[in-house]
């Protein structure tokens, strides 16, 4: 994972949520995981989907990865970031951007080991109709 200027994130949330526009939308949660789409728009082929996460304490998204970059922000709380080797690839407080590569070879699991909940505003880069994020197994780790 890389860091981006905190501005640079900034710029783009600001830039989808008034070029997007569009209703809020539900989306099903997972384990103790919800998930808010606030906006969607689809330009040359890509999918551009703009969305709330958050993680109560003591949960994870579950080890997946996605099918187009992936840029957060950090609203609340603190993300520890994990890779397949299992080892933390980093720890992202409020205020914080974090990306997140494309493809199968970059399989990771975001998790909240602290006592509040962790806010995240994702912008997803996504294929035309490809889903969120891809369900992958633990690959080994000592942890879920």
């Amino acid at each position: 994972m890389r860091t981006l200027p905190r501005t640079g994130l900034a710029a783009v949330t600001v830039l989808a949520s008034v070029c997007f526009g569009g209703t809020a939308h539900a989306t099903p949660p997972g384990p103790g995981v919800t998930g808010r789409i606030i906006a969607r728009t689809t330009v040359d082929g890509s999918d551009y989907i703009l969305r709330e996460v958050t993680l109560p304490p003591g949960q994870s998204t579950g080890w997946h990865y996605h099918d187009g970059p992936l840029y957060g922000l950090v609203k609340e709380g603190t993300l520890s970031h994990f890779d397949a080797t299992c080892a933390s690839d980093g720890v992202y407080r409020q205020g914080t951007t974090i990306t997140e590569p494309s493809g199968a070879g970059h399989v990771h699991i975001g998790r909240n080991l602290g006592t509040t909940p962790v806010v995240l505003e994702v912008l997803y880069v996504l294929p035309h109709g490809a889903p969120l994020s891809e369900d992958a197994a633990n690959p080994g780790c000592s942890f879920q």
